[in-house]
């Protein structure tokens, strides 16, 4: 088990790895509870001991669809309570993260682990055309909310209606 010596990776980057490993090792699975990324890094032994930030930035810092607090990247994905991914450019994201850290530069981690930024590259590209797509439904919400903005629901209903048999 090689342990980095030569400069400590940033918690941020062990949290990317690990997420990054746990994606190659399930592919089929597309999202890891927060724990199980934890246990990942542990197992991984990116430092001589897992560090406590290792969890925090699991849990909130490194997750892009949530409020900052205090760290703003965008490395992970909220996909349901306590589950994570990693974050691709064409997710959303929360506005005070914008132009934040996505995924970790080739100079900061170990060289066995850089091609994993080349996977992250394809990985996302072939989940960009579904997101864009789902994105775009979402931002038809409420696009109807002035259809009856002068008439009660009712009378619009009954509008509409005129002339049905």
């Amino acid at each position: 088990m090689e342990i980095l010596i030569e400069r400590e990776v940033k918690v941020a980057d062990e949290v990317w790895i690990a997420t990054a490993l746990l994606h190659n090792e399930h592919p089929s699975q597309a999202d890891f509870a927060v724990d199980e990324i934890v246990e990942r890094a542990r197992k991984e032994r990116l430092t001589e001991s897992l560090r406590p930030g290792v969890y925090l930035h699991a849990q909130m810092h490194c997750v892009a669809n949530r409020p900052p607090n205090p760290g703003r990247y965008r490395m992970l994905y909220e996909t349901r309570p306590g589950h994570r991914r990693l974050y691709c450019a064409s997710d959303p994201f929360d506005p005070k993260r914008d132009g934040s850290k996505i995924v970790p530069l080739a100079a900061d981690i170990p060289d066995r682990y850089r091609s994993l930024l080349q996977w992250h590259r394809e990985w996302c590209k072939g989940r960009s055309q579904v997101s864009r797509r789902f994105n775009a439904l979402l931002g038809l919400e409420g696009s109807g909310r002035d259809l009856w903005k002068d008439e009660h629901a009712d009378e619009y209903i009954d509008r509409l209606r005129e002339g049905w048999e």
